[in-house]
């Protein structure tokens, strides 16, 4: 099991918009299912990266591929093995 980001950089924001509860959802969905390590979106407007605990990078592309903002064309997928130091809080 390995780690992947997934930036979602903005593409249309009326389409973003729109498909926001979707989006949530499914983010929910993959949540409950144990695939997300952290999510959020970027403070400027930009987009948004999802941090997916995933067997391979093809499994993650598929997950961020079904994303419905990736779906609809409002976000752009893009990613990313992400191999994490995990510090101390």
């Amino acid at each position: 099991m390995g780690y992947y980001v997934v930036l979602l950089p903005m593409l249309d924001e009326e389409k973003s918009a729109v498909y926001r509860p979707e989006h949530l959802a499914y983010l929910e969905e993959q949540r409950v299912r144990g695939r997300i390590f952290a999510n959020g979106r970027f403070p400027d407007g930009s987009g948004g990266m999802v941090i997916y605990k995933a067997d391979s990078l093809e499994q993650a592309q598929q997950w961020a591929a079904e994303d419905p903002y990736v779906l609809h064309g409002a976000r752009r997928a893009e990613v990313r093995e992400w191999e994490m130091v995990p510090g101390t809080l």
